[in-house]
């Protein structure tokens, strides 16, 4: 009908005029745009585009599925794209492309190149592309190109312009050197240490709070309402196979489990004979025969000991098996010895000693019967390897028929759990602590990532331990809470804060006195508190009696000055800082050598990271969300 209409309108002149004009701005925009951009229409296959570089979908697409491979390498399990997204690799994919249009054409601008014979001399100098003999092969070349996905011509190009941004990156911030007084305080961020005197202000220093009238209590919910919503809660369906959940040990026999326990008792059921040895090292063979001669006509060993001006805890060896004593001959004597008795001369490797033998614990065989639970769940976790792969499929096919979990816990025998309601810190609406999950933290953070009716993913547990599936089977929202439903915690919340400003200004007091003059032992004993102190804290320590708050801002009160910080269980901790000390700078430590090529490496790339931001301001950077979420398989508009 279209086809007729135009043969119709084009009888006429002024039909054959339209219709040339027609024709000639479809001819034009064929001209300019190009047949594919008339269909898919303009801008819509570019995701990004920095100055007069365009990155097409098909770039990001390829930059993205490589990103993901290498990740399922460093992880060993499957990484669906969902997955990959909901951790930014899309984003930090889009980053690097867009990075790398910014340096590629700051070197063009910059009229920076790289020579055909550098690029041969990279290629030739890899090892990678060397064969057994050491030297080039083409061969392995292309084998290696093929298996990556490369072209010889791309490749080369990759190559380019890698050393182009290289020379970019070098010449921003490669001359970069760290100022001495850099250093210095680096130096005093890590080495500084401080002493302090302290006592600790219970919450009963504080004194009486009277009781809360009901619209101080009202007022006080009011002000701080959102602290008071109830979180959000999760109820989910748990479904685990691990080793432990999937062994049987009722399954194996005790014909088996006697011959594990066979195999292994010499190595785990056997406690080795062990000997305290006490020797007396003579410089010559005959002094050594007359000192044994004297032990036996009465003398005792430590009685040659003292003659010779051996120290008590220079005599003891030390307490070895026989295998544990490597010089042969002293292995020989000290093992044919009883307890207490002394050796005849022992021309050891360092010399000619007499051994005595101070303390036997005889060999020790634990029994089958001892043992038997423990060797029959240890086959057992073994052959459960093997059947959690088994169980893996079988309940995946199950899944995939869309099989509740419930149903497919019944089938293969095995437990479902019920875990929540909980928070996504792990509480029960009742304050409980939820039991913690298999899978810990991955499987929790998944429930909340997830939602009613969807088909999760089994959760892979770490070293091939087993798998999680769950189901969400309840969201109880987060939701604003009325007074009268947290009023106990609203009154619990309005006393914390009700001492904390009490202490906090006794605390203030005291720090006056302190930075008066007056000796901190009378100030605590004015208001009966005990004086404690300590010495050498560093800037990152942690101690039981000044936990990591405090010493922070120990750091931050000058040396001779009084301050205070909130302690544990409510209280808080007044101290002064007696001195601070810093141990000289030497350049030429290896820590300080560390140090320098961290922190120099850090603001370089600080530099370069800064200088590209500039740039693109310049160039004017372009994103097109729509074709992004086409190239990493996002959800379409």
């Amino acid at each position: 009908m279209m086809m007729q209409g135009i043969r119709k309108a084009s009888q006429g002149l002024l039909g054959k005029l339209v219709i040339s004009v027609l024709f000639g701005v479809l001819i034009l925009a064929f001209a300019i745009w190009g047949v594919g951009d008339i269909f898919r229409g303009y801008g819509r296959n570019e995701v990004a585009k920095v100055g007069k570089t365009e990155i097409g979908i098909e770039q990001v697409r390829s930059a993205y599925q490589t990103e993901i491979q290498n990740l399922i390498r460093q992880q060993r399990r499957q990484i669906s794209p969902e997955m990959a997204r909901a951790i930014g690799l899309d984003r930090q994919v889009l980053s690097r492309l867009v990075n790398e249009a910014t340096l590629d054409q700051t070197a063009q601008s910059m009229g920076l190149a790289v020579s055909d014979e550098t690029i041969r001399n990279l290629i030739f100098d890899d090892p990678v592309f060397r064969d057994a003999s050491g030297q080039f092969s083409s061969a392995r070349f292309n084998e290696l190109l093929r298996t990556n996905g490369y072209s010889e011509q791309s490749y080369v190009a990759l190559q380019r312009s890698t050393i182009l941004r290289q020379q970019v990156a070098e010449l921003i911030s490669g001359g970069f050197t760290l100022p001495t007084a850099l250093q210095e305080i680096g130096n005093r961020l890590r080495n500084e240490k401080r002493s302090v005197t302290f006592a600790r202000l219970p919450a009963s220093a504080a004194g009486e709070i009277a009781a809360p009238t009901e619209d101080q209590l009202k007022t006080f919910f009011n002000d701080r309402k959102i602290a008071f919503r109830a979180p959000e809660y999760r109820t989910a369906s748990i479904l685990a196979i691990t080793a432990d959940a999937v062994a049987d040990p009722a399954k194996v026999t005790d014909d088996e489990a006697k011959a594990r326990y066979e195999a292994l008792k010499a190595q785990r059921f056997t406690t080795a004979e062990t000997r305290t040895v006490e020797q007396i090292p003579f410089p010559t063979v005959e002094e050594a025969q007359a000192a044994k001669a004297k032990i036996d006509g009465g003398e005792t060993f430590d009685e040659i000991a003292t003659e010779r001006n051996i120290a008590f805890k220079d005599l003891t060896l030390g307490t070895f098996t026989r295998e544990q004593i490597f010089d042969p001959a002293v292995r020989e004597a000290a093992f044919a010895l009883d307890q207490g008795a002394v050796s005849a001369p022992v021309q050891s490797a360092f010399g000619t000693v007499l051994l005595r033998v101070t303390k036997v614990d005889a060999q020790s065989v634990r029994s089958y019967e001892e043992v038997a639970e423990e060797v029959k769940k240890e086959i057992a976790t073994g052959r459960a390897a093997s059947r959690i792969t088994e169980l893996h499929d079988k309940i995946e096919d199950e899944r995939a028929s869309a099989k509740p979990l419930a149903e497919i816990a019944k089938q293969f025998n095995l437990t479902l759990r019920t875990a929540g309601p909980m928070s996504q810190g792990m509480t029960r609406p009742d304050g409980s602590q939820e039991e913690s999950l298999p899978g810990g933290d991955a499987t929790l953070r998944a429930i909340f990532a997830s939602d009613i009716g969807v088909d999760n993913e089994a959760i892979r547990l770490p070293q091939n331990a087993g798998y999680v599936w769950f189901d969400v089977s309840k969201i109880d929202p987060s939701r604003d809470r009325g007074f009268d439903e947290v009023r106990k915690e609203v009154e619990a919340q309005w006393r914390a804060d009700e001492t904390a400003t009490k202490l906090s200004a006794k605390a203030r007091e005291l720090v006056q006195k302190l930075d008066k003059g007056e000796a901190f032992a009378t100030v605590a004993a004015s208001a009966g508190l005990t004086v404690e102190t300590a010495a050498d804290i560093g800037r990152q320590e942690q101690r039981p009696e000044l936990p990591a708050n405090v010493v922070t801002q120990v750091f931050g009160t000058a040396a001779g000055k009084a301050n205070s910080a909130a302690g544990a269980d409510g209280g808080r901790i007044l101290f002064k800082v007696d001195s601070a000390t810093v141990p000289p700078y030497v350049r030429t430590t290896q820590e300080a050598d560390n140090f320098v090529r961290l922190l120099s490496a850090n603001l370089s790339e600080g530099l370069l990271l800064q200088y590209v931001a500039e740039r693109q301001a310049k160039l004017g950077v372009s994103i097109n969300e729509a074709a992004f979420r086409n190239a990493t398989g996002g959800v379409q508009n």
